[in-house]
């Protein structure tokens, strides 16, 4: 078989979740030719005439696309091996099915394909009564069928049977006691290729030994569904890294390999990549030439050229020709019919605004993108510069003064289309790496984060350790910090990148990444000198030991597990990381539909930062209440009832969310009520009765002013203890309404809580009026009441309560 049949490396199609395009298989096409690549599978899960609909066969346009398809990937050198997954619910003793079975076969071998497979993975082995009586085991069955088809198609050169059994941690009892595997070995006709995905259907390597070990079962070389780079498992993970753990030494003991990867078909330019280095270093070593494959060159050789790509102007779903079409933009329609054969997808054009911040917006963001577009005009005149570095609990590139459209200087700001750099590129794969490893990046950012996590006591707000040791913590937290923000506008320049096609399929990761990583970063400037020690009264520290595991995913001494143990890839275990990992639901929803690269972050609140607090809550205050600026009679009385009590009390539990422009955005915390009522009884309400007093007794000159300072006394009234006692805490959150992308408000409210649940919390509680139609509103905009579950009455308020 070696000496005839020729080696068959390349891509199976063969994921769960929205198949490629035909567009998008054409390219593929094209980059396997240019890499050496020889075989395509066609076989995605989600394509109902591939596996739930198995019996139907294709519609006339249907079959056109299959044929332009084969025509394509002739044309280019390669072999279409075009496959079907009948397992679900077939029946192998009915003839009926056998005869739709050939039929479906026949319609697309009369397209041209000659070469097939047959797959029964991911099955129930149970058999109806009717195959019970006609067959022995599900083995036989199965190899019947497939026998008898493959006499029916001519005995094809190629012709691939997936069992049921397809890895050795399916096997029962093992790989060579498996009765499933021997009676395929023994009963299947010898010039059936069976697949195999290794020891575990992800195998993080493949050896020559546990291969021959199935070879030897199967009385024939194996022909790997290798899945190392596959994502449908975890709807937060992809894998740009390399082809690895794969020796080239193993073609010997196969029948070939075939890759199946990230269902984002952009994601899958390195993967292929390496796969076709891996590949021709294989064909070389045939001909005694010296050329050892290395993951690390054919990484740095495939970034290189995946650089080129990156930058060109290409539409989503690469339905479009590279042009810069600037004036519009396209995203898969994800209602595609049944099949998989559908041609180009129809598109719906999104917004421009989201997408380009240079152009201005389309009718459909207008009011959602009107401030930013506005915004940005007027920063052109006066381009910032990036932020910098600094310490850690500092407020990089803060702004001290003046209105949001003057904060533009010295921050950020990412305009238009710009070209991704070799660093950011090499950022995103080490974040992106692969199921069973980190890449350096993503090492890095996990490794100080559990160290800072750990040693966090030397900065608690009663530490007395030697100064070496606090400069030691605040040099590496200001090395994280600086990752944290590389991350930050990596998610910037592909939003603001010139390749949409890129932009959508990497999109999520990105910005998934990129909100894991400000929570993160706040945390670690709010734990120097706001985490409570271990002598303090609450005692919290050495309470949250169980923040997080102390083994990462891809970490577990000699234990190979499925990487789906492990959720969330480098986004889940920065999660686990902090105080409040375990609440998946903070972290884990839906990215915005309109793609913003306004660069934002999360800090915590410094004393210069209340002048721009108090001045927003004013504005939002009068744009709900009516009014102008005139109409009170002190600017800071707005601030004092919604703001005062919290910044001058328990400032470390309030955050800020800024952007280029300035504050946005806050969230205040107080951690026990019940003292914090005290407090402002003793100091903050005779300090508001000086500030405003009243003139000889009588009522103040502004009735609007009087109102707003009793409401300041009633603001600080009981709550219940059946209320306290599950949730102690209390928080305020307020945002500009044009907030343009609403997760960084959830990932503002997520900072609060980890710092609450650090210091000992177990739980908080939002009031909210029932006349408050605008607060009412806002948390609703902003997913808050699924964050805020639960509902009870205090007073006149109504109260949205969580567990921590």
């Amino acid at each position: 078989m070696e000496e005839k049949s020729p080696f068959l490396c390349g891509v199976v199609e063969g994921f769960y979740g929205r198949p490629w395009s035909m567009d998008q298989r054409k390219v593929l096409f094209q980059w396997m030719q240019h890499w050496g690549l020889n075989t395509y599978l066609y076989g995605p899960k989600d394509d109902l005439k591939h596996r739930l609909l198995w019996r139907e066969v294709y519609s006339p346009e249907e079959e056109g696309q299959l044929r332009t398809l084969i025509v394509e990937a002739e044309s280019r050198g390669l072999r279409f091996v075009y496959s079907l997954s009948p397992g679900q619910d077939i029946v192998f003793s009915s003839s009926c099915d056998l005869t739709l079975l050939k039929r479906k076969l026949r319609q697309v071998s009369d397209l041209g394909c000659q070469a097939f497979a047959i797959l029964f993975d991911d099955i129930d082995h149970s058999m109806c009564q009717a195959d019970s009586e006609a067959f022995s085991s599900f083995a036989h069955a199965q190899v019947n069928v497939t026998n008898d088809i493959y006499r029916f198609l001519g005995e094809p050169p190629v012709f691939l049977f997936c069992p049921t059994e397809y890895c050795g941690s399916l096997c029962s009892p093992s790989v060579s006691k498996s009765p499933y595997l021997q009676t395929v070995g023994e009963d299947l006709l010898p010039n059936i290729t069976v697949i195999w995905t290794g020891n575990k259907v992800i195998s993080r390597k493949l050896s020559v030994d546990c291969l021959a070990e199935v070879e030897s079962v199967l009385q024939r070389p194996p022909l790997i569904w290798d899945n190392l780079h596959a994502n449908d498992y975890d709807s937060r993970r992809l894998f740009l890294g390399p082809f690895k753990g794969r020796e080239t030494g193993l073609r010997s003991h196969l029948r070939g390999l075939l890759l199946n990867p990230n269902c984002e078909f952009e994601a899958n330019y390195i993967p292929l990549h390496t796969l076709g280095s891996w590949y021709r270093a294989g064909e070389e070593e045939r001909k005694d030439e010296e050329c050892e494959y290395c993951p690390d060159r054919a990484l740095s050789a495939a970034l290189q050229d995946w650089m080129e790509e990156l930058n060109q102007p290409l539409q989503a779903g690469r339905q479009c020709s590279r042009a810069d079409q600037r004036s519009a933009t396209k995203t898969p329609d994800r209602s595609e019919g049944p099949s998989g054969f559908r041609g180009a997808p129809t598109v719906a054009k999104l917004p421009v605004f989201p997408l380009n911040s240079s152009s201005p917006p389309t009718s459909p963001t207008k009011v959602i993108g009107e401030r930013e577009g506005q915004d940005v005009d007027k920063l052109r005149a006066n381009p910032p510069c990036q932020p910098n570095h600094q310490s850690p609990g500092s407020r990089p590139g803060a702004p001290s003064g003046g209105s949001r459209g003057q904060k533009a200087q010295g921050r950020g700001l990412c305009l238009g289309k710009g070209l991704l750099s070799e660093s950011q590129v090499r950022l995103l794969v080490g974040l992106h790496y692969l199921p069973h490893e980190h890449g350096p990046s993503a090492q890095k950012l996990l490794q100080d984060l559990t160290w800072l996590k750990s040693n966090c006591d030397l900065v608690s707000s009663n530490s007395k350790k030697a100064p070496l040791k606090v400069d030691e913590w605040r040099g590496r937290a200001s090395r994280f910090l600086s990752l944290c923000e590389d991350i930050a506008q990596l998610h910037c320049s592909v939003v603001g990148g010139a390749n949409r096609a890129v932009l959508y399929d990497l999109y999520p990761y990105v910005w998934d990444l990129r909100n894991t990583a400000l929570v993160a970063k706040a945390f670690i400037c709010w734990l120097d000198g706001r985490v409570l020690g271990d002598n303090s009264n609450l005692g919290s520290w050495r309470n949250c030991l169980h923040w997080c595991g102390k083994t990462t995913g891809v970490d577990l001494p000699g234990v190979e597990s499925e990487p789906w143990a492990f959720k969330g890839g480098v986004s889940g275990e920065v999660q686990m990381l902090l105080p409040i990992g375990s609440s998946s639901e903070l972290f884990s929803h839906p990215p915005p539909l309109f793609p913003t690269s306004r660069l934002y972050n999360v800090r915590p609140y410094h004393s210069k930062d209340k002048v721009e607090l108090y001045r927003m809550v004013r504005q939002l205050h009068l744009r709900t209440q009516g009014g102008s600026e005139s109409s009170c009679a002190h600017p800071d009385i707005i601030g004092d009832r919604c703001l005062g009590p919290c910044l001058a009390l328990c400032p470390e539990y309030s955050f800020i969310l800024e952007d280029e422009l300035g504050v946005c955005g806050c969230v205040l915390g107080i951690q026990e009520v019940r003292s914090f009522a005290k407090r402002c009884q003793a100091s903050w309400l005779p300090a508001m009765r000086d500030k405003y007093p009243t003139k000889g007794g009588n009522t103040h000159p502004n009735a609007h002013v009087n109102e707003l300072i009793q409401l300041m006394e009633e603001d600080q009234g009981e709550y219940p203890d059946s209320l306290l006692y599950h949730f102690p805490s209390q928080l305020r959150l307020d945002a500009l309404p044009e907030l343009v992308d609403v997760s960084v408000s959830r990932t503002l409210l997520t900072a609060l809580l980890t710092a609450l649940k650090a210091n000992g919390s177990q739980g908080v509680f939002c009031e909210v009026q029932p006349t408050d139609r605008h607060r009412l509103e806002f948390l609703t905009k902003m997913g808050f009441l699924e964050i805020l579950r639960g509902e009870a009455r205090s007073r006149e308020g109504v109260v949205l309560g969580r567990l921590l």
